[in-house]
């Protein structure tokens, strides 16, 4: 399956099982690529949350213009910091930032539950590092990219470039199939 891509500077198409990594400066306006990148010939997508709560996801969505009928938020932070959460089919909810294990299965359970083209949003790798920590980050990215691959579907991963070492940025990016870099200016660059 094929997935057309709205990222300038990016290739125009890219199969199914892509993972994208997203590196951007920590104050970069990284909410248009990521809404072009999920509303564009998607059947469903996964937005999955360790920087903002899935009430402020949604008001990104609805900003943007995104279809929020084809949208699951899996929000990582509201049950940790004590907030009011309602359970929908469309939110869901980990324990918590570092619950890796409950962000992979919800996943997993996502990509099982959906037909067609399927796209998930991961907001962001940065704060699983702080979270968590890089190893368990890495290892956890890694399983959702393997199961991007066994259902045919896409995914954008945001990094934040400049809050890490040269070390951690480069173990992630060769886990990727793609990278598309953002600079301060605005400017997009990719490499596939």
């Amino acid at each position: 399956m094929e997935y057309t891509l709205a990222i300038d500077n990016a290739p125009d198409t890219v199969p199914g099982g892509t993972g994208i990594l997203l590196l951007h400066p920590s104050t970069g306006e990284t909410d248009r690529i990521d809404t072009d990148f999920l509303s564009t010939d998607t059947d469903a997508m996964l937005v999955i949350s360790t920087r903002t709560t899935a009430r402020e996801v949604k008001q990104k969505l609805e900003y943007y213009e995104v279809d929020e009928e084809t949208a699951t938020i899996l929000d990582t932070l509201s049950v940790e910091r004590g907030y009011t959460r309602r359970q929908s089919s469309n939110v869901q909810y980990v324990s918590a930032p570092d619950d890796l294990e409950g962000i992979v299965e919800q996943t997993e359970r996502f990509l099982q539950d959906h037909d067609g083209k399927l796209r998930v949003s991961f907001d962001s790798v940065t704060e699983l590092i702080y979270y968590a920590d890089e190893q368990r980050a890495l290892e956890a990215v890694g399983d959702i990219l393997a199961l991007l691959a066994e259902y045919d579907a896409v995914g954008l991963f945001h990094l934040a470039e400049e809050v890490h070492d040269a070390e951690t940025v480069a173990a992630f990016r060769e886990q990727f199939d793609g990278v598309v870099e953002l600079d301060e200016d605005g400017t997009v660059t990719s490499e596939f």
